[in-house]
């Protein structure tokens, strides 16, 4: 379907540029939408008898954008989130959660479709997302999914829980093999030599004093 844009959509086109899009993508996205019309001879009088207007509208909407952009490009916000402890998420994490997460840190007027998630988010980490405040001015927020403050505190200062978590365990491991099996072994303070050194000279004293008897 030939369709004249309305508003700069990425790999199609600015304003008024005429192209052709596969008839679902128009009849779904773009033209219910507003973001284009079809390409008709009527719909192309009717688009350059108010271009003027249509491309003022959108550089105003631009300018407020770019305004915006200043406060929200960078931004991080913390998404807490149950996970096992590979860090895969117990559900995940979707753009309604993101855009909710922003408006409870400040960030008013990000909706959903401004937000560019290729698929849900199921792990543990730090992720970059894509926010298009306009069509020709985009943001990057960070998101950080953890299970706890503390380890999204961790993870903002670039530590892998999930490693760090793994390696406490091994550690934990190793020294529990390490114990001696029972703590009555020996006496408290002696060390495993001294006391068979002592039990050794215990023994030839016995010897000695049964040989003088």
């Amino acid at each position: 379907m030939e369709i004249i844009l309305l508003e700069r959509i990425e790999k199609l086109g600015g304003i008024g540029d005429v192209v052709t899009v596969k008839n679902g993508f128009a009849r779904n996205y773009l033209l219910p939408n507003n973001k284009a019309l079809r390409a008709n001879e009527a719909n192309k009088k009717l688009f350059e008898a108010n271009r003027a207007k249509i491309e003022s509208d959108n550089a105003e909407r631009r300018t407020d954008a770019e305004g915006r952009a200043k406060d929200i490009d960078g931004k991080q916000v913390v998404l807490i989130r149950q996970a096992s402890n590979t860090g895969q998420l117990y559900g995940s994490v979707a753009v309604r959660d993101i855009v909710e997460a922003l408006a409870e840190d400040g960030v008013e007027g990000v909706t959903k479709a401004m937000v560019e998630l290729e698929r849900p988010i199921k792990s543990l980490g730090l992720f970059d997302v894509k926010v298009k405040l306009h069509p020709e001015v985009s943001v990057t927020v960070g998101v950080n999914v953890a299970r706890s403050p503390d380890e999204a505190e961790m993870q903002k200062e670039g530590i892998d829980v999930i490693a760090a978590m793994f390696e406490e365990e091994q550690a934990e491991a190793v020294a529990s093999a390490l114990e001696p099996d029972s703590e009555d072994e020996f006496e408290e303070g002696t060390p495993p030599s001294e006391a068979a050194a002592e039990e050794a000279t215990a023994a030839d004293t016995d010897a000695e004093e049964d040989k003088e008897a």
